[in-house]
């Protein structure tokens, strides 16, 4: 995301640990030249291996201490990361330390200027890409509290239908490269926010938000002076 959105306690997390794992190394290079910081790099990503985390826990064995960052978002939420902290807990239990580092979220970052109510809200992550896909969608045909859905820019006209098939009436937020040089907004329904988006670019990362059930989006008229 946004460089400047990153935290001290970050930056002293970098300069503290023994390796850094990566998304990718070259994107976190970047960050970590901006704040001359010099640290091994290894790469983890959605493609690693069983080998791959092995190698890492083996590091772990040896009580290094190692950072997990990635491209954008949170390290763990819908990311790979979730699953090598579940290993090293399976592995070690409790003598491994698995320490949160607070940094921005796209989760909650698109919630707080969705205006839809946010007390309940129900993260449904990535939609499958075949296999379940359309139970995926058929289940929001059940939800009543506010939705939040991530996808990318190869799925995302192809998802907002999916949405408009189910609930085209609901209002929902659609935000695209939140944080980042090119962060845009779109509000309406699905197929009014996709006459939108055609407009535009549709290269990013998406986060949309759903209305709650029952959310009426508020119409203004404008007023001028005479």
């Amino acid at each position: 995301g946004n460089l400047s959105d990153v935290s001290e306690r970050v930056l002293d997390t970098l300069r503290s640990v023994d390796l850094i794992l990566c998304e990718d190394t070259r994107v976190t290079a970047k960050l970590l030249a901006k704040f001359e910081i010099k640290k091994p790099l290894q790469s983890y990503h959605q493609h690693s291996d069983q080998k791959k985390v092995n190698k890492i826990l083996d590091e772990l064995k040896e009580d290094k201490n190692i950072a997990l960052v990635t491209d954008a978002g949170t390290p763990g939420v819908s990311d790979p990361g979730g699953m090598l902290v579940a290993e090293a807990l399976r592995r070690f239990e409790d003598q491994v330390e698995i320490i949160p580092i607070p940094g921005p979220s796209a989760i909650t970052t698109a919630l707080s200027i969705s205006g839809f109510p946010a007390d309940e809200f129900l993260f449904l992550g990535f939609p499958p890409h075949k296999k379940g896909r359309k139970k995926f969608f058929d289940r929001l045909l059940d939800i009543k509290s506010t939705i939040v859905i991530f996808e990318s820019t190869h799925r995302i006209e192809k998802t907002l239908a999916e949405i408009s098939e189910r609930i085209e009436n609901r209002p929902l937020v659609l935000c695209r490269e939140l944080t980042k040089l090119h962060e845009t907004i779109y509000r309406g329904t699905a197929a009014s926010v996709t006459d939108k988006l055609k407009t535009g670019s549709i290269k990013g990362e998406f986060v949309i938000v759903v209305s709650n059930l029952g959310y009426e989006l508020r119409k203004y008229t404008k007023v001028r002076k005479v």
